[in-house]
């Protein structure tokens, strides 16, 4: 039973918002590779890798875990990912120090047969990861990108084209730095209060909690000013002024046209 608030305050979000699986967006969840600990390599390795034979680089990128993520931002844990993606179709053997360092694991571990041991049984090859990525190119985009599974919502801005393990989801396409701003303020929070959560009380933010979220479609003046307050919010790193993150809540509230005692019940229901 909603109480007569809550009524007004569903009826302005059902008014005003459009699901998010009706916009021009694309949302994906993070790489899984069966087996982090042979494809996640540490900076130092990396260094090492490329020396060893410089067609290397070619197939590492920086990576992002869901720890990483922070309120607009993330910050970069040195960690890179080996892009052996099924859907890249990678010769392993232009690769040499590369595939050494994949079978410095075991090629019984690595292989995907579903066999006690070793990954789950694919069509993939030994040294690929576990899911295909056919959608890789897209972390070259402009995205957002949160973690799945959290007490704390985050949700960060990447224009670096830097990748994401599956302990994250992230979007392209339209309206990204606008729809940072709507997931990261207090009426984002309120509209993902009934995501499903984990036995410990955790949100799980996926895919399928993403899309229902009614959310307003700006205009180009709206999207123009808190474009604006995203861009001095990263230009100033993880030091988010309270100042700004006020004015993203305050411009939000106004989108869904909530009056001040909503906008009171709608904070008065959050404690992080």
């Amino acid at each position: 039973m909603l109480s007569p608030i809550e009524k007004q305050i569903k009826e302005k979000i059902e008014q005003f918002g459009t699901p998010l699986k009706d916009w021009d967006i694309r949302i994906n969840y993070g790489i899984k590779t069966g087996f982090n600990e042979a494809f996640i390599i540490d900076d130092s390795k990396r260094k090492q890798l490329i020396a060893e034979d410089p067609k290397s680089e070619e197939i590492i990128r920086p990576l992002l875990r869901g720890r990483d993520i922070k309120r607009y931002s993330h910050e970069f844990a040195d960690l890179h990912l080996i892009t052996t993606f099924p859907s890249l179709k990678i010769d392993i053997e232009k690769y040499p120090a590369v595939k050494q360092h994949l079978m410095s694991f075991g090629y019984d571990r690595l292989r995907q047969t579903g066999d006690i041991g070793a990954r789950k049984k694919t069509n993939n090859q030994w040294f690929e990861t576990q899911d295909s990525i056919s959608y890789w190119e897209d972390f070259s985009k402009q995205k957002i990108v949160w973690k799945r599974v959290g007490s704390i919502l985050r949700f960060s801005y990447d224009d670096t084209g830097i990748m994401a393990l599956d302990s994250t989801c992230f979007a392209t396409g339209k309206y990204i730095k606008y729809l940072v701003a709507v997931l990261n303020s207090k009426m984002g929070k309120y509209l993902m209060k009934d995501s499903p959560q984990t036995g410990t009380g955790d949100l799980l933010i996926s895919v399928q909690a993403i899309e229902p979220l009614k959310i307003p479609i700006p205009n180009s003046n709206t999207e123009k000013l808190i474009n604006e307050i995203i861009d001095t919010i990263l230009d100033n790193g993880n030091d988010v002024s309270y100042k700004l993150v006020s004015e993203i809540d305050r411009k939000v509230y106004n989108l869904y046209d909530l009056n001040d005692e909503e906008c009171y019940f709608i904070e008065s229901q959050q404690t992080q």
